[in-house]
């Protein structure tokens, strides 16, 4: 698969062992779960490693519930757990989080291309051994993307998300942004998977990371037909 060899050739570039030169990957599971036409319940897992599968980084999971106010319209309200290492090549107690968030979404077409936009508003409750506290941070997201069509299977898809950590007495403000493109695989009607370079800009680093996604949908809709 030319795709997927050209990202892994990547790793072999950024072969210094340092965390900004280190190729990493990030594996993500969403599900979504359709109950009626306003709403549905979502969730997702994810991993991050610093290299390909190896050295652990961070683990998420979380719940959403989802209410379609319109076919292009949605708003959502979540809460994650998070096991979060304390940095790169380090050992250490890790920090954990309880995340909250909530969320607007909004799809159209713009001269015939899907645009989507999210709108997203965090509370991260972050308890650092390390540090020996515990502190909230407040963080704003916002992401704009679209997804290309290539044929019955295949899709390209691509967003750009800026975030903006909220600078308070107890925590520092930073700002972070991701950029991604993947190829995408329609599996089944409700499961595609997606195979992505993702960049990630944060406190002066840059990153990059091998992304795989896979996407399950289920509408209790039509098996109650």
């Amino acid at each position: 698969m030319p795709f997927l060899t050209l990202i892994l050739n990547f790793n072999g570039v950024f072969a210094q062992n340092s965390v900004e030169n280190k190729f990493g990957s990030w594996f993500t599971y969403i599900g979504n779960y359709r109950l009626s036409n306003k709403i549905s319940v979502g969730n997702s897992v994810n991993i991050w490693h610093y290299g390909i599968a190896d050295n652990f980084n961070l683990f998420f999971c979380n719940i959403a519930a989802n209410y379609h106010i319109s076919p292009k319209l949605t708003a959502s309200l979540s809460y994650g757990i998070l096991d979060i290492d304390n940095g790169f090549n380090k050992i250490g107690k890790h920090t954990f989080e309880n995340r909250i968030f909530e969320q607007i979404g909004y799809k159209h077409l713009f001269a015939k291309l899907p645009i989507d936009h999210r709108v997203r508003i965090e509370q991260r409750f972050l308890d650092r051994p390390i540090q020996k506290n515990n502190v909230l941070q407040n963080r704003i997201r916002y992401r704009i993307g679209s997804k290309i069509n290539l044929n019955k299977i295949l899709f390209i898809r691509f967003n750009n998300e800026y975030m903006r950590t909220i600078q308070t007495k107890e925590s520092d403000g930073f700002d972070e942004n991701r950029a991604y493109i993947a190829l995408g695989f329609n599996l089944l009607k409700y499961a595609n998977i997606q195979v992505g370079y993702l960049n990630r800009k944060i406190k002066g680093l840059n990153l990059h990371r091998l992304q795989l996604k896979l996407f399950y949908k289920v509408d209790f809709r039509n098996q109650k037909k």
